[in-house]
């Protein structure tokens, strides 16, 4: 096998250098447990009888030219030449990408989550671009689903959105590169390094500032103690789920009523229905401390993909007047918000977030972590339905896994055409029962969308 990093160049072109950012690259280093860190949206499509592999692995061949990365794989490079560096895969094969499974019996509902869950939940081979679409094509009702897999290194949920959006119909314009492009050569890498530091140095100064306002908005270097209880606990590598779906536009009518917005509605019925949970166990907490990520992007401006988000900590009210827990969880909400939209965390700390992670450190924070109660994550998916090879997507539902820790239950929403579809996935062996959780899930949500 030939050396990548070549002392010269035979093209007489200039290297393109595409570095993983510190943020990216610290969910490479986070990626040491047993459960990888990968997310998924499960797509499912109506009246897909004649949709087989063949024609999918056709159609996501043509698709993915509109984004490079996803023939690319993260590549190390030599000492001193900086951060590890996109390529593209010369060996690429759209086959090893996409593929069919059997759906588990007996086809239904909860064996299709099971079936995608046990798909994300295996790792992707770091040898090849890290995502992987698998086809389901036998499920009870005669509908089929789409399952796209892609590791975190790759985008947060918004850039995965946007990755989605391309492999839609009808499709992104081809990006204008040719296909493989050859890699950087050493002296390259080397000198971007260089100028890379150089540019470091002079940031420097405010690298504490932003360390500070960052971790402000997760809650402090020394946040409270969020009150022990059965939520938090060692976790299993073992996962299940279930849906709860309702109109979009009823939630957020609703919360405007009140001075609040959809994502604040939405933690206000995670924490009343995981309060109710735990009064059933004799347990009474209040508030709920709910982590929600934050995307940094804005508008029309950034990396399409790629990750730019941040945590931001929320002491959700359990109990009381629901338009006054609306009204404080508004005002947390942004209070925060705006400290949480710039670097994160492990990307402001760098190589001292990686070393540390690799050694184990972040695996063991997180099970011994008593910050949060659970996370609960928002994307907006497309407002008008979509298609896939001219099948319409009735569902899409998210699914993000990855080191959980001691957090036993966790909350993936994703609104698709009018519908808010809210994943509720727990450790079967250590958390809350699924199907009461799910009630109380929905019984709250109703109580919100019934308020004057």
């Amino acid at each position: 096998m030939r050396d990548p990093w070549r002392v010269g160049t035979s093209s007489g072109e200039q290297p393109v250098i595409e570095r993983a950012s510190s943020a990216d690259l610290a969910f490479v280093a986070m990626d040491t447990g047993r459960v990888p860190q990968q997310f998924a949206v499960i797509l499912v499509l109506d009246k897909s009888d004649d949709l087989n592999l063949s024609q999918l692995q056709k159609l996501i061949s043509n698709r993915i030219r509109a984004v490079p990365r996803l023939r690319q794989r993260l590549i190390k490079v030599p000492p001193g030449c900086g951060r590890s560096v996109w390529v593209d895969d010369a060996d690429f094969n759209v086959d090893r990408h996409v593929r069919a499974v059997a759906c588990r019996a007996p086809g239904d509902e909860p064996a299709l989550y099971d079936t995608a869950l046990s798909v994300i939940m295996d790792p992707l081979p770091k040898d090849a671009p890290l995502w992987l679409i698998i086809l389901i094509n036998d499920l009870a009702d005669g509908t089929a689903a789409v399952v796209v897999v892609l590791h975190h290194v790759l985008a947060d949920g918004l850039g995965g959105v946007n990755v989605l959006a391309a492999l839609l119909d009808p499709g992104a314009p081809p990006a204008a590169v040719s296909f493989p492009r050859e890699a950087p050569t050493r002296a390259s890498l080397a000198r971007d390094a260089w100028r890379t530091r150089l540019l470091g140095i002079r940031r420097a100064a405010g690298l504490w500032p932003s360390l500070r306002r960052s971790m402000f908005a997760g809650g402090g270097f020394r946040p409270a103690r969020a009150t022990p209880c059965s939520l938090v606990q060692q976790t299993g590598p073992h996962l299940g789920m279930t849906v709860v779906r309702l109109d979009r536009g009823l939630l957020r009518a609703a919360a405007h009523r009140n001075g609040a917005t959809t994502n604040d509605a939405v933690l206000v019925a995670v924490a009343g229905a995981l309060h109710q949970l735990l009064l059933s166990r004799g347990e009474s907490i209040d508030p709920i401390a709910i982590t929600v990520p934050v995307s940094g992007r804005r508008p029309g401006g950034g990396p399409a993909i790629g990750n730019l988000v941040s945590p931001m900590l929320v002491d959700v009210p359990a109990r009381g007047n629901l338009v006054e827990r609306l009204a404080q969880v508004e005002s947390a909400v942004r209070a925060h918000k705006a400290a949480a939209t710039g670097p994160a965390p492990i990307a402001i700390l760098g190589g001292v977030f990686r070393f540390l992670a690799r050694l184990g450190g972040y695996r063991f924070y997180m099970k011994h972590q008593h910050r949060f109660h659970t996370l609960v994550t928002h994307v907006r998916g497309p407002a008008e339905p979509v298609t896939l090879g001219g099948h319409q997507v009735s569902a899409a539902i998210p699914i993000g896994v990855g080191d959980r820790g001691n957090m036993t239950v966790y909350f993936e929403v994703l609104s698709y055409a009018g519908v808010l579809t809210i994943a509720v996935i727990v450790d079967p062996d250590h958390g809350p029962d699924l199907g009461a959780l799910t009630h109380l899930l929905q019984s709250e949500l109703d109580s919100i969308m019934a308020s004057p």
